[in-house]
């Protein structure tokens, strides 16, 4: 995969650990060949009561505190903009398309919200300190670096999402701070519903999402993606990350015999085709079964890759149940 595609895709799917590297999950040389780890437990669906608070600690270490709910916020990652709209918010100014969605805002309030110029990358300082921001918040190893030109003008927030609990864990945070309680309460219940339901119907079939741009393709693993951690819960997912830049080849996948198939096209300036298409030019392509049983499903990758909030995930797992069955 080019080297800009890999980078952007690592970003919408940071791992849990990845330190200096923007988004990389653990290495270690992983083969993928290794037994996939069980499924785990029925994911309990009690939710513990939110406390309205001032100042927070979260799940990675970060100390938040404010003098009073913040009621202008600047999402600089798509995950802020997702706990928003679950606890019945809207973004002050945000640089991700997400909003767009129709489980989200949709288009027409959605173009409302004024975008952040400069990109997820390099958004610019004076543009979000001019919508005066209680809270600013942005992708720890992405945007830590703005954390200096920030101080003093407003509350930076980097967060760290690596697995559906660092989500949740967020969104309680932000409801606390916020006040909404109730609101942060509701949609965690509503998560773990849909997480504990997608469980009992767990399906035998085996499962994949890939993510690209072009026929260089990657493989979307639960180490290193939040969507894809999931799957192991909902499916048999037997795909392991092999560190920064190894990946599978479809001689690997055709051996799996992959069942069903999600496609995350992601498009660098104006879309130029689907992911899918492009590699449905080789002619493994079509010997793989999802391929052959008309199960190769192209999904919208700012929620599938780069959401990672409950509601992004709750139309993850609705979408892959229906494709699962």
């Amino acid at each position: 995969m080019p080297r800009t595609a890999l980078r952007v895709r690592r970003w919408a799917a940071i791992a849990v650990l990845g330190g200096l590297l923007a988004g990389c999950g653990t290495t270690g040389g992983e083969s993928g060949t290794a037994a996939e780890p069980a499924a785990g437990p029925r994911t309990s669906t009690e939710v513990r009561p939110i406390k309205a608070a001032t100042e927070i600690t979260d799940a990675k270490g970060v100390t938040v505190s404010l003098e009073k709910p913040p009621q202008k916020i600047v999402c600089l990652v798509a995950l802020c903009d997702d706990i928003l709209v679950e606890l019945g918010m809207t973004p002050t100014a945000t640089n991700s398309a997400v909003l767009a969605h129709p489980e989200f805002l949709g288009k027409e309030r959605a173009a409302k919200v004024p975008v952040v110029p400069g990109g997820f990358l390099s958004p610019e300082v004076e543009a979000i300190l001019s919508h005066r921001p209680d809270l600013v918040i942005g992708l720890e190893d992405t945007h830590g670096k703005l954390a200096p030109a920030l101080k003093g003008a407003t509350t930076f927030w980097p967060v760290q999402p690596g697995s559906w609990k660092d989500s949740v864990g967020y969104l309680r945070d932000l409801a606390a701070l916020t006040g909404r309680t109730e609101e942060g309460e509701k949609a965690e219940k509503t998560f773990r519903a849909r997480l504990a339901k997608a469980e009992e119907a767990r399906s035998d079939k085996t499962s994949l999402i890939i993510f690209g741009s072009d026929e260089n393709f990657g493989v979307a693993t639960p180490e290193t993606d939040v969507a894809a951690g999931l799957f192991p819960k909902i499916s048999h997912y037997p795909w392991k990350s092999r560190g920064i830049d190894g990946s599978y080849s479809l001689e690997e996948i055709l051996a799996r015999d992959v069942d069903v198939l999600f496609v995350e096209t992601l498009s660098f300036g104006d879309p130029d085709g689907k992911l899918s298409d492009k590699l449905a030019k080789n002619p493994l392509w079509s010997r793989i079964p999802a391929v052959q049983n008309g199960k190769v499903i192209e999904v919208d990758s700012e929620v599938w890759a780069k959401g990672r909030g409950t509601r992004s995930l709750g139309v993850v797992l609705d979408e892959a149940a229906a494709a699962l069955r």
